[in-house]
């Protein structure tokens, strides 16, 4: 899967360390992960999809930091931060959240928790 993924960062290579730091963390968090890598996205799924990585815009181009990804991920609940770009309930009770990451600082304890937080409703999921 590694060539893949590097196939994913091909023309943002920048940005690779980012994602990596990223999957690590999550795997630490979430054992049991499966990742899926796509044309557009790289999924993160434990019975069902709780996270991506994506260069999905949530920002407009002058907001953005000069390297970016944007991490999505689904809740039972809206959450209320500055960090969140963007939030849709595509259904009742499911709220997906876009956070657009520039560093691997800002992979911290808080946007962990919320994917820790995403996986866990994922897999609680009927």
């Amino acid at each position: 899967m590694e060539e893949e993924i590097y196939y994913f960062f091909r023309e943002h290579m920048d940005v690779l360390p980012i994602y990596e730091r990223l999957e690590e963390e999550i795997r630490v968090r979430v054992p049991e992960v499966r990742i899926k890598v796509s044309k557009t996205q790289i999924s993160f799924s434990n019975r069902r999809g709780f996270a991506a990585v994506s260069f999905l815009p949530v920002r407009k181009a002058k907001e953005r930091p000069p390297v970016w990804l944007t991490v999505t991920f689904g809740l039972a609940c809206r959450l209320a931060s500055d960090r969140i770009d963007a939030v849709v309930e595509p259904y009742p009770n499911r709220w997906t959240h876009h956070v657009m990451v520039g560093c691997t600082e800002e992979i911290d304890e808080e946007l962990l928790s919320w994917i820790k937080e995403a996986a866990d409703f994922s897999a609680a999921k009927r």
